[in-house]
């Protein structure tokens, strides 16, 4: 006779073993997840660097429930710009606990030296700045190489011919309104003519997005000049009603916004 020995497996038949079933989201992927931001458009993306870091996921869930169709995080080196914010743990700790597009704005030197660890970390945007590099276009042939969505920003002391050459190879392309390294500041007119005169050029092919004192005064401007991603951070986090202030800020998008 056979002796089963106390903690041995038991034998178990395939008729007898339980049938396993695992509700397995299907795997999205960056390029997936942002081509769903382009029917939100116009879309109000909150930027998280006022947000409260001691319960991030706490703001994200709000912001969620708010309505935002994706998350903005402000990448600074004390290099590239003066500010030194946060890196690749941040995106990673985002990704943890939302589905939705996390776009990492690289206000950085030397952006190639990291595309490939924040797109690891799970960013499906990458934005860095044409200040930052000689020639843009490899960057941005690697960042779509890697699945991700390619974007690219330019300050606006910056004129708009450094980077009219590079936007074939292009998804986004982010105009700021004010000089990159520090939240809260007054907006800068000419990002309206700059947004006026890209959008002439790329129609409905690349994104654009605006970044610096997007707020209920100068998004429906915004709007009508052609952007179609509002980066916002103090005008929403400054609030208690994050629910009310994207609605409010959608309101006005809305009411201005171009068609394609």
């Amino acid at each position: 006779m056979e002796t089963q020995h106390a903690g041995s497996p038991q034998s178990i038949s395939r008729s007898d073993a339980p049938l396993l079933v695992v509700d397995t989201p299907p795997l999205v992927t960056p390029r997936q997840r942002v081509a769903r931001l382009r029917d939100a458009v116009p879309a109000i993306v909150p930027s998280l660097l006022l947000c409260d870091f001691a319960h991030l996921a706490d703001e994200i869930h709000k912001l969620e429930a708010a309505g935002v169709p994706a998350i903005h995080l402000d990448v600074m080196d004390g290099h590239f710009v003066p500010n030194l914010t946060y890196g690749t743990p941040i995106v990673e700790a985002v990704r943890r606990v939302t589905r939705l597009p996390i776009e990492a704005h690289l206000m950085i030197s030397e952006p190639a030296r990291y595309v490939e660890q924040f797109c690891a970390a799970g960013a499906d945007t990458l934005t860095f700045h044409v200040e930052a590099v000689e020639n843009p276009r490899p960057l941005l042939e690697k960042i779509r190489a890697l699945g991700a969505v390619a974007g690219l920003a330019y300050s606006p002391e910056t004129p708009l011919s450094a980077v009219e050459g590079y936007l074939d190879v292009c998804d986004l392309v982010l105009t700021m309104s004010v000089s990159p390294g520090f939240g809260g500041q007054s907006f800068h007119g000419v990002a309206l003519e700059n947004l006026r005169h890209l959008s002439a050029l790329v129609g409905g092919e690349v994104m654009l997005e605006v970044d610096g004192g997007v707020n209920a005064d100068t998004i429906s401007d915004c709007s009508l000049a052609g952007a179609q991603l509002f980066v916002v951070g103090s005008a929403i986090f400054k609030h208690p009603d994050y629910s009310q202030t994207v609605a409010t800020l959608s309101r006005l998008a809305q009411t201005h916004s171009r068609t394609y």
